[in-house]
């Protein structure tokens, strides 16, 4: 642990005020000024507040309050076509093997009964940012490292920024209209839900975000939520940017048994159709699948599901995030290829080892339906 004592002036008397950076998984009895790169420490015996600058080597400092933090130190910037300086945040929940005390999670998305949470912030002018919150899910109980589906709720947006990807289109949840993204960075897929003016608190259901999400087709009730996190993404400025109180509770004692929704519901037959274009030789064979919706509605976020025959392994895909379990294939979309409107297409293809005869998959579903050949 690394101290600094500070004088202060104050009326003509001199004060020495202890401020102190802390490292990984230190606790805050006072006010707590953290300046290293990953440095954090815990509020209230239950969340944990971090510094997390990763995207410049400039300074950055939040001062930790039993609360929340407020960002005092900001030296760094970044262009705005680009990513954030850094992500200073509390957060419930694990996040690069860093857990909460006494957290409950990871825990499977079908065991949660309910997600419940409220945020409050203190925005600045004159700045770069938007008012964060992360809700971070993974196929398996992950406790480090990155996980594969991001959920971000942007509650102030300031300045020439965005949101990695695309809009897909709006939704209504927590009383409120948002417009909804869509897209990768590379590492993993993010679902944006845009406030369309600043929202400077909100008491709100994580599980209705985490349900719409799920409604998309980019999760299934098998995953787990392994952390929920709120904080600002700064690229210019920022300064007196201040979480000032959260709170965050998941109970179990979900259902393990309820089917996740289908996008769009099934109606007398198949809404959707899949052509399978195959190519193969003795020891290896590609695939080019081409999905269409025929339905009445648009399709935001699809994942295909089908069953390969024996010998047959994917080993690399392209226009699709691919993995295969057993004979079992699930494909999901990546940013550019999400949104389906009524009679579109959207094409992805891969390639994989082939052992004995080639023979192609026979039945399709698409975020639950059933799917015909074309």
């Amino acid at each position: 642990m690394k101290r600094q004592l500070r004088a202060l002036a104050a009326a003509g008397l001199l004060v020495a005020s202890s401020l102190v950076a802390v490292a990984l998984g230190g606790s805050a009895s006072a006010d707590t000024l953290i300046c290293e790169q990953y440095g954090s420490t815990t509020i209230q015996g239950r969340y944990v507040v971090q510094n997390n600058r990763w995207g410049t080597t400039a300074q950055q400092c939040i001062n930790v309050t039993s609360s929340g933090f407020e960002i005092t130190t900001l030296n760094g910037s970044s262009p705005t076509n680009g990513a954030p300086t850094a992500y200073p945040s509390v957060f419930f929940g694990c996040h690069y093997t860093n857990c909460s005390p006494g957290t409950n999670l990871p825990i499977q998305v079908s065991q949660i009964s309910s997600a419940t949470s409220s945020i409050s912030y203190r925005y600045v002018s004159g700045a770069t940012y938007n008012a964060s919150y992360d809700i971070w899910l993974d196929p398996s109980p992950k406790k480090d490292g990155v996980n594969q589906m991001e959920i971000m709720i942007w509650l102030n947006r300031q300045g020439p920024i965005q949101p990695i990807g695309s809009v897909v289109g709006t939704t209504n949840i927590a009383g409120r209209t948002w417009e909804v993204w869509r897209g990768s960075n590379g590492s993993n897929n993010v679902i944006s839900y845009v406030a369309p003016s600043a929202i400077s608190s909100l008491n709100f259901s994580v599980l209705d975000f985490i349900n719409d999400t799920r409604n998309r087709g980019a999760i299934t009730n098998s995953w787990y939520l392994t952390s929920i996190q709120a904080g600002f993404e700064p690229w210019q400025g920022g300064v007196g940017l201040a979480v000032t109180s959260f709170s965050a509770n998941v109970n179990g004692g979900g259902n393990p048994t309820n089917p996740p929704p289908t996008t769009p519901p099934p109606s007398g037959g198949a809404s959707c159709a899949v052509k399978y274009t195959a190519n193969s030789w003795n020891n290896g064979f590609t695939a080019d699948v081409q999905i269409t919706n025929t339905g009445s509605s648009a399709i935001n976020g699809w994942t295909l599901t089908y069953g390969l025959p024996g010998g047959q392994q994917v080993t690399s895909a392209w226009n699709a995030t691919v993995s295969q379990s057993g004979s079992t294939v699930t494909a999901r979309n990546v940013g550019h290829n999400g949104s389906l409107a009524p009679g579109g297409t959207a094409s992805f293809g891969y390639q994989g080892t082939l052992s004995g005869a080639y023979s192609s998959p026979t039945s399709f579903s698409l975020n639950g339906a059933t799917c015909s050949r074309s």
